[in-house]
């Protein structure tokens, strides 16, 4: 008898599946991992393709590692300057534009995706993300879970 598989927090990313970004109903399973970045591989079994871990998110087909790229952020929310940045850490200051440009927009889709499809006003927003940063530490283990799957991926059930 062959064990259960494991709950996986991924959805199908591809816009032409039936189970596009839906929780319910979907069916992907482990596909191995990328041996450049370590990110774990997905298939999904309705659509048929293959996706990555990171896909809609600013992490996605990014040469630095996870850890470079938050150390990144760490500086750019200090007030650096993009200059000072890249001599701190030694990458090169179009490499930096490109990580901000793509948290930003990153930032902007989420955004977007609460105010269209959660109908929140913009104001609501503000005041998300506000009570998000002012409790981010005391949140607990599963609501800090379900946080990092709705930044990751905008899952909807």
């Amino acid at each position: 008898m062959a064990r259960p598989r494991g709950k996986i927090d991924v959805v199908c990313q591809n816009q032409q599946c039936r189970y596009y970004l839906k929780e319910k109903g979907k069916d992907i399973i482990k596909s191995g991992k990328y041996k450049s970045t370590g990110h774990q591989r997905y298939y999904c079994k309705h659509c048929e393709t293959y996706l990555m871990e990171t896909k809609g998110t600013p992490l996605y087909r990014k040469h630095l590692s996870e850890r470079e790229i938050i150390n990144i952020c760490k500086h750019l929310v200090e007030k650096n300057g993009i200059r000072s940045i890249e001599r701190i850490t030694g990458h090169h200051r179009d490499t930096i534009g490109r990580l901000l440009e793509d948290m930003a927009e990153h930032a902007e889709r989420m955004n977007e995706y609460l105010i269209k499809n959660l109908g929140l006003t913009a104001f609501e927003c503000d005041e998300l993300w506000s009570f998000v940063k002012k409790n981010k530490k005391t949140l607990t283990p599963a609501a800090q879970i379900g946080l990092k799957k709705v930044m990751h991926g905008f899952t909807h059930a």
